[in-house]
């Protein structure tokens, strides 16, 4: 019971920042230059229909008129309508949302599988040649940006090799290894580091010493209880990287023309359609928000010591 209270309390205190970040985004995108009902009508523009276009969306209210009613209608699902798709926000959300889901999914996997087995294998070999191929491995995602990694996958594996398609969904599933290993290599290096130097420090707990004493081998002290402690810290950093997953795909989705969030947000930007892109940017905050509740909540499953204090 005193867990639900604890997740209760942290969704609701979740609230006042969602709320904070809505306003943030909402006047940041009001101030920017730019028109976008002139740039939805491109050549046609005339002057007395910009103004009815005006008056129909109700851009012709207050800023913080307008404000009020986009709040309230979140609560309802409703986000607005897109000036360049002529549909409402949340509809073209959900429809773009399968595939980023699909590429930020199976690059954390990539990412955390990854991470925590070369962080593991680098810390049971500590100083050896295992030892330094992983680091070096985990140093190299961590430096080299996303975009320049797809790229270099793309000739080397798509282009040249020609074992994997090089862009698009067509051939379903198999389109998203080399966007997920592109955009999951940088979080792989974050976590193994990670998981390297506190499996390091948690080895020198006594408790380590009894098990090994009682018999387990090195690598069963390291699976069966010092793995377990070690990742409280690691939780909250893969925890933090789902923002960087998303936001790393709208790179992702650009350069394998994938047809998620990622690229709706481009469009949405270079037609200047403000609740496009307002509604994207919720989303993905909502989206944060929400893993760090779920790291919150693994936290007292891996540690007992966690459950007694909530």
């Amino acid at each position: 019971m005193s867990t639900l209270k604890s997740i209760v309390r942290r969704i609701l205190s979740a609230i006042p920042v969602l709320i904070g970040v809505v306003l943030i985004i909402y006047l940041i995108l009001r101030v920017l230059p730019g028109n976008a009902i002139a740039t939805m009508m491109g050549e046609h523009y005339n002057a007395e229909a910009e103004q009815t276009i005006i008056a129909e969306l109700g851009l012709d209210k207050p800023w913080y008129v307008q404000f009020w009613v986009y709040v309230t209608g979140l609560f309802t699902g409703d986000m607005g309508t897109s000036i360049k798709y002529h549909k409402p926000v949340s509809e073209l959300i959900a429809t773009y949302f399968p595939v980023t889901i699909k590429l930020s999914v199976l690059a954390a996997l990539v990412a955390w599988t990854v991470g925590i087995v070369c962080g593991v294998i680098s810390a049971m070999r500590k100083d050896k040649l295992a030892d330094r191929i992983g680091m070096g491995f985990s140093l190299l995602g961590v430096s080299v940006p996303v975009f320049m990694t797809a790229m270099v996958l793309q000739y080397l594996l798509a282009f040249k090799l020609k074992l994997l398609p090089i862009q698009g969904t067509k051939e379903g599933l198999v389109c998203y290894v080399l966007p997920a290993i592109a955009l999951g290599w940088s979080s792989a290096g974050s976590v193994a580091r990670l998981t390297r130097s506190t499996l390091l420090e948690v080895m020198q707990s006594d408790f380590i010493d009894t098990a090994r004493a009682k018999g387990r081998s090195v690598a069963g002290a390291v699976v069966f209880h010092a793995l377990r402690n070690a990742m409280i810290p690691v939780i909250t950093v893969m925890a933090i990287q789902i923002s960087s997953l998303l936001s790393g795909a709208v790179i992702t989705e650009t350069i394998f023309s994938l047809p998620g969030i990622g690229r709706l947000c481009i469009d949405a930007i270079s037609g200047r359609d403000v609740p496009l892109l307002q509604g994207s940017v919720i989303f993905a905050t909502a989206l944060v928000i929400a893993g760090n509740l779920v790291a919150d909540c693994l936290y007292s499953v891996l540690d007992p010591r966690i459950r007694k204090e909530v």
